[in-house]
């Protein structure tokens, strides 16, 4: 069975889901021929790991902590994601995300085809 998505013009919630973090998996909110949001809930230890899309990417924290690790000439560099904060990755870029404490984020890949 397909995940539903948003329909076009319809308003989807991003805000922090504060207590209901623990019991909120991941998941897509819409696809379009060239984007693609997705929320990913990442309670503290679990990790997405190392993998690559073909188009760029942001990782926008909404709530609690993540670690990004970025693959780059063969040296990995990590960096911290706190509330609030957003960061790029262009596409072909390998990369992982561990939840620091239990955290989400927005997802937007650019889509190539």
């Amino acid at each position: 069975m397909a995940l539903p998505h948003a329909a076009p013009a319809q308003p989807i919630d991003v805000a922090p889901l504060g207590a209901a973090l623990s019991g909120t998996p991941s998941s897509a909110l819409f696809k379009s021929e060239g984007l693609e949001v997705m929320r990913v809930v990442l309670p503290q230890g679990k990790s997405l790991p190392p993998h690559k899309v073909d188009g760029e990417i942001t990782l926008h924290c909404l709530e609690g902590e993540l670690e990004l690790s970025v693959l780059r000439d063969g040296v990995e560099q990590r960096q911290r994601l706190r509330a609030g904060q957003l960061c790029y990755l262009e596409g072909g870029v390998v990369h992982g995300v561990t939840g620091v404490v239990d955290a989400s984020a927005l997802v937007t890949i650019v889509l190539k085809r």
